[in-house]
């Protein structure tokens, strides 16, 4: 009984129209994420969503640092910008500063291909209009064959698993949360390469809660402040 559940509102949730599920953002101003790193308070994640008619634009920026003895190790400062018309995405870009290391992408759509172009620090080329950029907080990423790296283009071919319903406490208050671990496609990759990321989603406003991973260490995104 518990699988059929779980497959029933696993169908519902990746049945929709690609883009449907935007309208679920639709009041939507700012979202704000604490950053740990080995339950460590290292930073934040912001957005801001910027409507005007039928656009929407979602302005992002990441910053932070790891310190050991007062000594900053590792630092890390991210902006982005991810652009909509009529629900539909038309461009993304962004630059980022890894530890003195510039990376950047930028995605358009090409409506004459009805491809996406992507040109980035790690990869220039076509690709499927279907792909969509890591940037978490828009849950259709959930059914995307692959996804593109909001940090240099890279292509992402991803599996998903739906894990079920669980119930999760942020900030004093509690969620009732739809559980999805998304998983690289390629098994061949190395494992600094490989994606093994666990994301949660509110129930019922569909906004991204939680994510989870493991990279030198514990990482985990915490919803903190929404408007």
């Amino acid at each position: 009984m518990k699988k059929i559940t779980v497959a029933i509102i696993l169908y519902f949730i990746l049945s929709v129209n690609t883009f449907g599920h935007l309208e679920h953002y639709a009041g939507l101003k700012y979202l704000e994420y604490d950053l740990f790193r080995n339950n460590d308070l290292i930073g934040s994640h912001k957005y801001n969503f910027i409507k005007k008619g039928d656009n929407l634009t979602v302005q992002s920026v990441v910053n932070f640092k790891i310190t050991k003895l007062g000594i900053d190790l590792y630092k890390y400062f991210a902006e982005s910008s991810e652009n909509y018309h009529k629900n539909i995405f038309t461009s993304f870009n962004s630059t980022t500063l890894q530890n003195k290391k510039n990376k950047y992408v930028n995605i358009n759509l090409d409506t004459k291909k009805d491809k996406l172009y992507i040109d980035g620090s790690s990869f220039k080329g076509e690709a499927n209009k279907d792909y969509m950029v890591g940037t978490w907080w828009n849950h259709e990423i959930v059914k995307a064959k692959a996804q593109i790296s909001a940090i240099s283009g890279r292509i992402i071919e991803q599996k998903v698993e739906f894990l079920g319903k669980k119930e999760i406490e942020l900030n004093g208050k509690t969620y009732e949360a739809l559980h999805f671990k998304f998983l690289s496609s390629d098994e061949t990759l190395p494992d600094n390469k490989k994606l093994n990321t666990d994301i949660w989603y509110d129930s019922k406003s569909l906004i991204w809660l939680k994510a989870q991973f493991v990279k030198q260490g514990n990482w985990e995104y915490r919803l903190k402040k929404l408007n």
